[in-house]
This record gives C-alpha cells, structure tokens and sequence, in this order.
C-alpha cells in the first residue's frame, strides 16, 4: 500500500493505509467447481452468441470504435461532461501533500455513501494538536483519488470510540427529502351530471 502524505498547521506526517473490507471483518468462503469424473477443478467460459462457441476465461476485451465504426485507442478519447465540456484529469492523492485544514459536520458525513475505508497509522505518530482535534470529533475533509482519474472522491478523517484513525472514502448521495405533507386533489361532484351505472353483475356471465 502507498504512503499517504498528510500535513497539519505546518507538521508533516506519512501514514500507512490499511483497507478494512468484508474479509478481513466476516471471513471469506471461496467455492470451487469440480468435474463429477475427473474431479478437476472447472474454470469460467463465455457462451458466444451463436450458442456453440466456448470463450475461455481472458478471451473477452473491450475495445473503443467510433461511431464510423473505426478502431480508437485509449489515448486519443477525450473525456468531458454532460454538457460536452473537456474534463481535466486529477492526480493522484499519493503524488502529492494533503493538508488538513478543510473541515466536515457529521451531516456532511453522514450524506455520502462511504464505499472504502481505510486505517491510518504513522511510524512517528500522529502531532499531538491533530489526535486532539480529531478526539473532539473534528471530522477533516479533502479530495481523494487512488491511482487517478477524472472526478476525485470525497475523504474524510475521523477518530474511533477506540482511538482508531480512520480515512473514509465515498461520494455524496443525491437523496433528497420527501415532506409527508401533500395536498390533497379535491373532486367536486356536480348535481346531474352523469346518470348512475348499476354495478356490474358477475352472475350474469
């Protein structure tokens, strides 16, 4: 794992991540497909279309065509947005120093979607100004990217009932809140209208 490079009111520290996942929390079970005769373990294939071609495992990529249908590498795609606008790629988090100043409230936290979380550990220790901030519940905020990209995630710091330094990683949720107030549509049944229609009877069929 990468080193990640962390600055507070002028003190520079490197951390160490360690990714907490469902493994290392619950244990993992891994299945194994065997042949009834031989007993050999059976690996994955891909059924083409035309029903009777086996694809083995790796037969498969994915390419780039314009809508010419003509080849296109990587490297001449240009990203933009939804509104057609050329995208300009991010670093990565690990190339550079992140300082701490940028804070978060627990309803900030709270309103994203927390996909990775790592543990945070430093050789030297944490600066004795920072585990105190942290330990009042101060939440630290900064963009994220690991290898890259083209919109960065969202990170934040936080201490543990335990004393652990955690890095959580997500993206903001676009939920938003529904009132259970609602105006009800009121029917106005004009005298004469139409004429009344006996209800069916199922009997008659």
């Amino acid at each position: 794992m990468p080193e990640l490079k962390l600055s507070y009111e002028g003190s520079d520290l490197a951390c160490g991540i360690s990714k907490v996942d469902r493994r290392k929390l619950y244990g993992y079970i891994e299945t194994e497909v065997v042949d009834s005769e031989t007993e050999q373990v059976c690996s994955l294939a891909t059924l083409a279309a035309d029903g009777k071609t086996l694809i083995p495992s790796g037969g498969v990529a994915l390419a780039y065509v314009s809508p010419k249908g003509l080849w296109k590498t990587k490297d001449e795609l240009k990203p933009v947005d939804l509104e057609g606008e050329e995208l300009s790629p991010v670093a990565s988090t690990f190339k550079q120093q992140v300082e701490l100043k940028e804070t978060a409230t627990v309803e900030e936290y709270l309103d994203h979607n927390i996909r990775m979380v790592y543990q945070l550990e430093s050789e030297g220790g944490f600066p004795g100004g920072l585990l105190a901030e942290l330990e009042s519940g101060t939440i630290f905020r900064f963009p994220f990217s690991y290898r890259g990209g083209l919109v960065p995630d969202e990170a934040f710091i936080l201490r543990g009932g335990d004393g652990t330094i955690w890095m959580a990683v997500g993206k903001k949720t676009d939920v938003h809140f529904v009132g259970q107030e609602q105006v009800g549509a009121a029917v106005v049944e004009e005298a004469g209208g139409e004429e009344e229609v006996d209800p069916l009877d199922f009997g008659m069929m």
